[in-house]
């Protein structure tokens, strides 16, 4: 289910870019977001908060971009949510002493702590890396290009990182109970 909600505003920014162009896409996307968001609050009664962060940065960028009729900063988007999240890892890890990898993680694996320092210090790199790949698609190939990149790319590139991790750490996952029929 989360990955339908995190997908949901890139597929009917596809969708509309086919249809209508990058300003109706970028248009869409922001709408799409926004009521995803009022959707999981009346539902859930909280919003997790890196959808509250894209909200902003795809209100913000987007916005401009309407405004202003560009859209190179629609094309940052996807960087600045990227560096967002590398900069957070970076900051919860060696500033507040938080491992949020392990945080997320913990309930599911058990490794040592280098393990998860190292798991932290790959995925930072990781998104630093998705970040300045996504500015090298946006303004080294078309906007179609770009476009296509950022739903099937991004999107599989980050499914590969994933399946790579867990079959590396496959030694350290918590045998789950499940209840016997």
């Amino acid at each position: 289910m989360q990955v339908i909600t995190d997908l949901l505003p890139v597929i009917l920014f596809f969708i509309a870019y086919k249809k209508a162009g990058i300003f109706t896409a970028t248009a869409v996307a922001m709408i799409s977001t926004l009521v995803l968001m009022l959707i999981l609050w009346i539902k859930r009664g909280k919003i997790d908060k890196m959808l509250v962060i894209n909200g902003a940065v795809i209100t913000v960028l987007g916005g401009i971009t309407l405004l202003l009729h560009d859209k190179t900063y629609i094309m940052w988007k996807p960087t600045a949510i990227y560096w967002i999240g590398a900069v957070v890892l970076l900051f919860s890890r060696y500033a507040l002493k938080r491992n949020l990898i392990e945080n997320m993680l913990g309930k599911m694996m058990a490794p040592p702590l280098a393990i998860w320092d190292r798991l932290n210090l790959c995925w930072i790199a990781f998104l630093i890396g998705m970040g300045t790949l996504n500015l090298y698609v946006a303004f080294h190939f078309s906007e179609d290009d770009w476009v296509n990149f950022k739903l099937f790319g991004a999107t599989s590139l980050m499914f590969i990182f994933i399946i790579v991790q867990v079959f590396a750490l496959k030694d350290h996952w918590i045998e789950q109970n499940t209840p016997s029929a």
